[in-house]
């Protein structure tokens, strides 16, 4: 107390000063419109500042949860969309099985790799989650690879930047099927091999799933034609995809599984004994 008193009476010319300049701002302020006005508009820009930067600090501490609430009502979409009628929209089924429907799981990448030949991520869904060998993984702008291996509460994919990949996709503009594999080269792209000579192959196409197996649904995005050509016997194509995902930086991935997997399974191979 008596630091304060001391405070006070060393610098009491100062604070003598600082209330009458206050009183007589005050005072200006209450008789002089102009004056309140410019006072109450720098008042409000100062704490619509402060309000703001709380309002960006607590959005950025929030922005996981956001993430969580987008990503579930994606997989409701995707749910969605991948169980229409084959007949009012071909686009998200495969359209050779026409009671195809698929489960959306979503999951977070534990880890990734992508600088290697065979390249595998980690999930964190299991088999206590329904997770099983031989489903698709995707992202929004994208697929990633295939379930190779689960335990209890984490999967392994078998990355599309693996030499042992090979899933079937297609030419979006004329239909024509290829098998996509990786030369382990560039992360950011794949190659779509085997593809007729005869298809109008063009700089720029999309490329997506083809439809012919039951891991992917038709029509799901890969990637875009950036180069191609001719193989050594001239009958086919090998086209060089430019992915549109980023596969050097996955976080949420969504897991399909076909519910009737099984059963196109069996069928399948009771035509082949």
């Amino acid at each position: 107390m008596q630091q304060i008193f001391n405070f006070v009476i060393r610098n009491k010319t100062f604070l003598l000063f600082l209330l009458l300049f206050s009183i007589a701002l005050a005072l200006t302020i209450q008789s002089h419109s102009y004056h309140r006005s410019k006072f109450i508009n720098s008042a409000n820009f100062l704490t619509g500042g402060v309000y703001g930067t709380m309002n960006s600090v607590d959005q950025y501490f929030n922005l996981k949860t956001e993430n969580d609430i987008l990503a579930k009502e994606n997989k409701q979409l995707r749910e969605q969309l991948y169980n229409l009628n084959p007949q009012t929209d071909s686009t998200f089924i495969d359209s050779s099985y026409t009671n195809a429907h698929y489960k959306v799981t979503i999951a977070d990448v534990y880890k990734n790799s992508y600088a290697l030949p065979n390249n595998i991520l980690t999930l964190n869904k299991g088999k206590n989650d329904s997770i099983k060998e031989d489903f698709g993984v995707i992202t929004s702008n994208g697929i990633v690879g295939i379930i190779d291996n689960t335990s209890k509460n984490y999967a392994t994919v078998l990355s599309i930047l693996n030499t042992k990949s090979r899933i079937n996709a297609k030419l979006k503009r004329s239909n024509h099927i290829g098998s996509l594999t990786w030369n382990s080269k560039l992360p950011s792209h794949v190659q779509l091999e085997d593809v007729s000579q005869y298809a109008p192959v063009k700089i720029g196409d999309t490329i997506e799933t083809g439809g012919e197996s039951s891991i992917f649904p038709k029509g799901i995005g890969i990637g875009t034609i950036s180069s191609f050509e001719s193989d050594i016997s001239g009958d086919t194509y090998t086209i060089q995809v430019k992915l549109f995902n980023d596969m050097t930086n996955l976080g949420t991935v969504y897991i399909l599984e076909n519910l009737n997997r099984k059963e196109i399974l069996n069928l399948e191979n009771s035509s082949n004994e």
